[in-house]
């Protein structure tokens, strides 16, 4: 078994993490803030749009069941990768589109699907950072969708690739 993570953000983390959670490899799918330059940042400070943070999940994935390039591309159908200013009715930098990059080859594999959809016509709005520290959102965010029996707002998804 070859478990590796990918980190993904794509708006509120709540919609994220619901379609995630529902691929046949993901082990598991935790909500959380990546990419600010506050430690420990609570949900109040990430929303200031102050800390620098983006609302990310980490993907913990078998490899050997789901490779990160399909997880790539269920990230770019599921939010609006267009989007620069917020995601949906969301607005703010904390909810931008962006993919936390782990090694070269999750790099290489988001610039190659960036670089396909550039020449479908989109205008791609998703940046790449290379992984920095990932903070674990508060208990109450966590599984949110599935706890409340609640429906995604911010996502869809739409077949792309």
């Amino acid at each position: 078994m070859s478990i590796k993570k990918a980190y993904f953000a794509g708006g509120c983390f709540w919609g994220i993490e619901y379609f995630f959670q529902k691929i046949n490899g993901v082990k598991s799918v935790i909500s959380g803030y990546m990419g600010g330059h506050i430690e420990n940042p609570t949900y109040q400070i990430v929303c200031s749009g102050f800390s620098g943070h983006l609302e990310a999940v980490e993907v913990t994935f078998d490899e050997n069941i789901i490779s990160f390039e399909e997880l790539a591309k269920l990230f770019f159908e599921i939010h609006d990768f267009t989007q620069i200013n917020g995601q949906g009715p969301d607005i703010g930098t904390q909810y931008l589109s962006a993919i936390f990059y782990v090694d070269e080859e999750q790099k290489d594999i988001s610039e190659k699907l960036i670089l396909q959809l550039k020449n479908k016509g989109f205008k791609v709005a998703t940046t790449l950072y290379e992984k920095s520290i990932f903070y674990k959102a508060e208990e109450y965010h966590q599984n949110y969708y599935e706890r409340h029996q609640k429906v995604h707002y911010c996502h869809s998804y739409k077949k792309i690739f």
